[in-house]
C-alpha cells in the first residue's frame, strides 16, 4: 500500500511524523508543501486536508491529518518497535508530555499565529519574539520537570517513546527563535542521544529534499 507524506521540511509537526515513520521502518514518499508560498492554502491541498495544515499522511486512499493522531495510528498499525510503554500510567504520562508540545507550545507559536500577531494585531517583531520565547519557556520548563524522575537515555528510561519524537522537533524550533535552552539540561542530554540515531538524523529538517 503506497504511503505519501505531505509535509514542509521545517514544520515541527512534519518533523515528528518523519521521525515516527523512520523508527517504525515504514517506507513513504514525500510531497513538499511550501508554507511560505501558501501551498497549504491551495484548493487541491485543502481537498486532502481541509484544515490546511501539515502534515497529511495518505495511506492508500485514506488521508490522515493532525500529527499526534498520526503518531497514534502508526503505533497501532505498526506496534513494533513500540513508542508507548506497556504500563498504563506510564502511557498516560507519555501522552501528557506529548500534549505539552502539541497543545501548550506549538499552537501558540505556529506560523498562522505569528502572522496574526504582526499583520492583524500590529505587534512588532520584538513583541512577537517575546511571545514565542514566553510559551517555549513555559512549556519546556514543565517538560523538564516532568521527565526528571523518569528520564534515562531518553525521556522514559532507555525506551524511545512518543515523548522523544515530540520533543526533538520542538527544540529545533526553539533554536530557530533563539530561545535560551540552558535551563533544560535534561532535555539537551536527551536531544543529543536522539540525534545520534539514524531515524532522527534522516528526519532532520536540513536533510529533506525541500530544505532551503
Amino acid at each position: 500500500m503506497p504511503i505519501t507524506l505531505y509535509n514542509y521540511y521545517r514544520s515541527s509537526t512534519s518533523y515528528r511524523t518523519r521521525i515516527a515513520l523512520n523508527i517504525k521502518g515504514v517506507a513513504y514518499d514525500v510531497v513538499a508543501v511550501n508554507l511560505l508560498k501558501n501551498e497549504h492554502k491551495h484548493a487541491d491541498y485543502l481537498v486532502l486536508n481541509p484544515s490546511g495544515g501539515v502534515p497529511a499522511l495518505k495511506v492508500g486512499e485514506q488521508v490522515l491529518t493532525q500529527a499526534h493522531a498520526i503518531l497514534e495510528y502508526l503505533e497501532e498499525r505498526w506496534p513494533q518497535p513500540p513508542l508507548l510503554p506497556k504500563n498504563l500510567e506510564a502511557r498516560a504520562n507519555i501522552r501528557a508530555l506529548c500534549q505539552i508540545i502539541a497543545c501548550d507550545i506549538h499552537p501558540v507559536n505556529n506560523t498562522s499565529v505569528q502572522h496574526y500577531l504582526t499583520e492583524t494585531l500590529g505587534h512588532s517583531e520584538t513583541e512577537k519574539m517575546a511571545w514565542i520565547a514566553h510559551w517555549q519557556a513555559k512549556g519546556l520548563a514543565a517538560f523538564e520537570a516532568m521527565i526528571k524522575p523518569i528520564a534515562g537515555t531518553y525521556c522514559y528510561g532507555d525506551q524511545l517513546t512518543m515523548a522523544d519524537v515530540s520533543l526533538i522537533p520542538q527544540l529545533f524550533n526553539a533554536r530557530r527563535f533563539e530561545c535560551d535552552l540552558a535551563p533544560y539540561p535534561t532535555l539537551l542530554r536527551i536531544e543529543a542521544a536522539c540525534l545520534a540515531l539514524p531515524a532522527f538524523e534522516k528526519a532532520h529538517p536540513m536533510h529533506q529534499p525541500d530544505a532551503i
